[in-house]
């Protein structure tokens, strides 16, 4: 892939093969941000995980105590008694069996989240083709199929996001902004860190966490030193 030169000038400027402590790594994440938009801090983890066996599948949800300052989209397919609920916990978008149908008719996939209850589920299966590969289908391991709709939608809108591993075993995650202060994303990273290690499977045998590089959306990865990783990892429990 070939990068521009506002990237190779900021690979630069640290030293690519140390692993550096977080608050450092993060503090050159922010410096190292190419781009005029307040880019995405993303990290990278790569797990000792066998992501073809079933049962080392990592999957979950995780609140981020500052949020990924981005305003999230929900959608809320709901009975109509639990209409008013969705609504008034903030979800953009509010129906049952005629939201459906107005997807299924090619209405605009105008929200980032989606939030079902069990019963509409038989419905909102419907919409496989449509929601799957978004990644948008309501999924009780991520929190997003419950009965609890109030809950779940102020959750998400709060800053509660979804990760998972791909086929490599690698979980890709938001930490926030470039602009938030690096207490902020260190907090966020916390957090992480510690629902990673919550959600290890029983099976996988040997180091866990394996690597971890930050970046922001345009810039360059930077590797972090996983023994203080530990640490940092310990502060969110």
């Amino acid at each position: 892939m070939a990068h521009g030169k506002k990237y190779l000038e900021a690979a630069s400027r640290y030293d690519k093969q140390t692993p550096y402590e977080p608050n450092e790594a993060l503090e050159l994440v922010k410096s190292l941000a190419p781009a005029k938009f307040d880019e995405t801090v993303e990290a990278a983890f790569q797990l000792g995980i066998d992501p073809k066996k079933a049962d080392q599948l990592v999957r979950g949800t995780v609140s981020l105590p500052h949020g990924t300052g981005k305003t999230v989209r929900v959608a809320a397919f709901v009975p109509a008694d639990k209409e008013k609920e969705a609504t008034e916990a903030g979800a953009d978008v509010v129906g049952g069996k005629e939201l459906v149908e107005q997807l299924a008719a090619g209405r605009e996939l105008d929200f980032d989240i989606a939030i079902a209850t069990p019963d509409l589920m038989a419905e909102v299966g419907k919409l496989g083709r449509i929601l799957g590969p978004r990644g948008l289908m309501p999924n009780p391991k991520a929190g997003t199929v419950t009965q609890d709709v109030g809950k779940a939608v102020s959750e998400f809108k709060a800053g509660r996001i979804e990760y998972r591993n791909d086929r490599y075993g690698n979980v890709q995650i938001p930490l926030g902004k470039v602009s938030f202060e690096v207490d902020q994303l260190l907090s966020n990273l916390a957090a992480v860190s510690g629902e990673l290690v919550r959600a290890k499977p029983a099976s996988s045998k040997g180091r866990y966490l394996k690597a971890l590089s930050l970046s922001s959306t345009m810039g360059p990865g930077v590797k972090v030193n996983l023994a203080s990783l530990d640490d940092v990892a310990k502060t969110a429990g």
